[in-house]
């Protein structure tokens, strides 16, 4: 990944999500293989903050182009900048690993183009193209045939990339208490409702309710400015699943948004929330 630091190979196995996400503050880059297929990189922000200047800027020669340096120099905040720094790794490795995997390519991280939609409801989602001498110029093409979509986020010490054949959704949250505002959005909304709901559901906690709301949202490159409560969640189930519908508002921007219809995942990792949907 940089300067004396050694990056760890994809896992060659394809693991189940429960026993292959790790997220440690120690390991500068984890990738791995999971089902779906989905393909996981995660990057240390907490490394990254140990970096002296030469350290990262030799980083940043090494994986960005000319363009994303420039970028990441003008980015003024030191979090800010590791924050966008680790999720361009992140992706960059996340692409890589998930292209060798699934179409024998070998692909320079400094050919992965992170960009992301420019305007519209779906305004910043991100999405990945390769430089035109590195395959072909196609959005995530890839020699062989194929696309690869790719889903971000991060928080505090990580940055969490995921990447697939088709759209992915990913949210990745601290464990924490909810700040009141956020706990009336989880809030059922009526008690009916909250005697109505599964035991799973009432297990869920309240941040690992909402990093699925976030992640179902994301899947569909909305974000927040679809209301969260949009979301119903209905089940959460031992394997990690869990279930969803789509409410009428955002029924209307996705009409085939039945939650029946895609994988969902979510899950409390090494003191995190982390939730996956995909389909």
């Amino acid at each position: 990944m940089g300067p004396g630091v050694t990056a760890p190979p994809a896992r060659a196995a394809v693991a189940g999500l429960d026993e292959g996400l790790v997220l440690d503050p120690a390991r500068p880059l984890y990738v791995c293989h999971v089902r779906g297929p989905l393909t996981l990189a995660v990057v240390s922000i907490a490394r990254l903050r140990t970096l002296g200047e030469a350290a990262r800027t030799a980083l940043e020669s090494r994986h960005l182009d000319a363009s994303e340096a420039a970028r990441a120099a003008g980015l003024a905040l030191p979090k800010r900048r590791l924050e966008w720094l680790a999720g361009r790794l992140a992706l960059k490795h996340g692409v890589c690993a998930y292209r060798a995997r699934h179409f024998g390519a070998r692909t320079r991280t400094r050919d992965v183009r992170v960009g992301a939609v420019a305007e519209g409801l779906r305004a910043g989602r991100p999405r990945v193209e390769l430089r035109s001498d590195a395959g072909p110029s196609a959005e995530g093409g890839a020699p062989g045939g194929g696309t690869v979509e790719v889903g971000l986020s991060h928080s505090v010490d990580f940055a969490l990339a995921v990447c697939g054949p088709r759209a992915v959704g990913v949210d990745v949250e601290l464990t924490r208490r909810m700040p009141p505002t956020l706990a009336e959005l989880l809030a059922p909304a009526s008690g009916a409702a909250r005697d109505a709901e599964s035991p799973g559901l009432r297990a869920m906690p309240p941040a690992l309710r909402w990093t699925c709301k976030e992640a179902v949202l994301k899947h569909f490159g909305f974000g927040l400015r679809v209301d969260p409560r949009e979301v119903e969640l209905t089940d959460w189930r031992a394997d990690g699943r869990f279930v969803w519908r789509a409410g009428p508002g955002l029924g209307r921007h996705v009409p085939r948004g039945d939650g029946a219809r895609f994988d969902s995942w979510a899950r409390e990792v090494d003191g995190y929330s982390v939730a996956l949907v995909w389909r």
